[in-house]
């Protein structure tokens, strides 16, 4: 009779486990030093091999070697336990034994010696699902058993256990299998069975099993049965509804190009073909995550489930895109796989998450609104029609310092008593007003090597700014060395080669960001009269 693959290569001792290191030595350690507890808590994901754990240790208590953390595999204990058929290894599916009258005639079972072996073995497989009361009937029994009895709760979720039972127990948290020995595995199984499958097949199989061993394998069982002896991606992909780089590259695609029209073609393409937009949805938003684990780690990492080639492609389409875009992605991707679950519309609904990603590729990053804000007074950019520059990109940068003005010429080196007149008119120049302005209420102190300017507390921010030491490096036709004090200033006025007063603060409150945003929405706006707070 046929035996599937994840039985039938089902690990017999620690030495064919693969993972779970920590447990493995753990247990090896114990047993070798007599130190068997009478307790134990396997939690973790499905199929990482929380059972077979159990089974394994049942095996090295009961080995006629044994104790011993390498059983013999071949006396009748070890069969017995391999073939499910042991007298002394009692297992239970607390999913339908889960009451307080399987508990009680569990508890009375204990109290009897094993029929042949040296322990009497109790494997409790899904224990979260036992009820309160059962529990509880069977906690002083957990707490206090006999000398030959060993308790093996295993579940997938630990935190439904009372912690009266955690206490009594010690407690193994399985991990989810690395992507490469998992591949690795794998390879070795086709070996051994005649199968034929390139790295991208196992590749395929392994992101399946989204790091289950038992899923995996239940996964290349099928692809198996599919395909024959010569396995092909492109068929495993078909068969597990799964989604290919090229066809998520599709969207990628259309994000650089910012063209929605082929969003709307990929929804239309996947509805015709018959695949399930929720599960393209929740492959997008892997998708995105892992373009973006590939950006932040700056080529192939263990972080990412996938071949060498295929973090390759990762990466270069990474590439196209910033931190934050990724990010936003990311986001949006989730937001749309939670409302596709839910949706009576899923194709309207994806339609809508698509374009929204779209658009978001077009908003002006928060940097770039801030900077708009801040005291160049300078508006943020325009696009000049189609997709606006993506925000924070290399190209979008090139492109901003490509247009910006050139900035005004060196002045003459000035001498020490004009250096605040040139400066405050360098400024007025550059439509720094905002700076101009802290500048006119600061005293200058200037010797061979250094500057000091002395402002009160809340012009600080704006003379140690990066523009504004540029500004007087110009002025000055050299480096500096600049001192920002803060205190009381003398308020001497600056000299009159600078505008007048009253067109300064015109000038000031024109070129602020809201104003001049104000008036392009409002082209035929005036401002008729400028007030200055201060002086009221």
């Amino acid at each position: 009779m046929y035996q599937v693959i994840a039985r039938k290569y089902r690990p017999q001792n620690f030495g064919e486990l693969i993972g779970q290191e920590h447990v493995k030595t753990t247990l090896e350690n114990a047993i070798t030093q007599r130190r068997i507890a009478h307790g134990y808590i396997f939690s973790g994901q499905r199929g990482t091999g929380k059972t077979t754990v159990a089974r394994i240790l049942a095996r090295c208590l009961n080995c006629e070697q044994g104790p011993t953390p390498t059983p013999c595999g071949k006396c009748a204990s070890c069969l017995e336990i391999a073939a499910g058929s042991s007298m002394d290894v009692i297992e239970i599916d607390a999913a339908s034994n889960r009451g307080i009258n399987e508990m009680r005639e569990l508890r009375e079972n204990v109290r009897f010696r094993p029929a042949r072996d040296r322990y009497k073995v109790f494997i409790v497989d899904e224990a979260h699902q036992i009820t309160s009361e059962a529990f509880n009937a069977l906690l002083k029994t957990l707490e206090e058993p006999p000398e030959w009895v060993v308790f093996v709760l295993c579940t997938t979720e630990a935190h439904k256990i009372p912690s009266t039972i955690v206490s009594r127990c010690q407690q193994f948290s399985f991990r989810s299998v690395d992507f490469a020995e998992l591949v690795a595995r794998m390879e070795w199984i086709i070996a051994q069975e005649g199968i034929a499958a390139d790295p991208e097949v196992l590749s395929v199989l392994a992101q399946a099993g989204e790091g289950s061993v038992r899923d995996s394998l239940s996964a290349l069982d099928q692809a198996i049965a599919c395909c024959g002896t010569k396995l092909d991606a492109a068929e495993v992909r078909g068969l597990l509804g799964m989604f290919s780089l090229d066809s998520l590259g599709q969207v990628a695609a259309a994000l650089v190009s910012g063209e929605s029209q082929r969003m709307l073609e990929v929804v239309a393409e996947l509805e015709s073909n018959g695949r399930s937009l929720q599960h393209f949805s929740r492959e997008l938003a892997r998708y995105f995550r892992n373009l973006l684990v590939v950006k932040i780690a700056k080529g192939a990492t263990r972080l990412v489930a996938a071949s060498p080639a295929e973090q390759q492609k990762l990466g270069e389409t990474a590439a196209q895109f910033s931190e934050e875009d990724l990010t936003r992605y990311l986001q949006l991707g989730l937001d749309l796989f939670r409302d596709l679950q839910s949706s009576l519309q899923p194709r309207l609904h994806l339609e809508i998450g698509l374009l929204r990603m779209v658009y978001a590729g077009k908003l002006q990053s928060i940097e770039e609104a801030l900077a708009s804000l801040g005291g160049s007074g300078s508006a943020p950019p325009k696009s000049t029609g189609g997709a606006p520059p993506r925000p924070a990109s290399a190209s979008s940068m090139r492109s901003a310092s490509a247009s910006a003005p050139a900035p005004p010429a060196p002045a003459p080196n000035p001498q020490s008593g004009d250096l605040r007149s040139h400066l405050h008119a360098a400024l007025i120049e550059a439509k720094q007003m905002h700076v101009a302005d802290a500048l006119e209420h600061s005293d200058v102190a200037e010797s061979a090597n250094e500057i000091v300017f002395t402002c009160p507390p809340m012009y600080t921010l704006y003379l140690k700014q990066a523009e504004f030491e540029a500004a007087v490096r110009r002025v000055l036709g050299r480096p500096v060395k600049l001192t920002i004090k803060t205190g009381e200033a003398a308020h001497v006025p600056v000299a009159s080669s600078a505008a007048p007063k009253e067109d300064q603060v015109t000038a000031r409150a024109l070129a602020h960001p809201e104003v001049r945003k104000f008036q392009e929405m409002f082209p035929d706006s005036q401002v008729r009269t400028v007030r200055n707070l201060r002086e009221n």
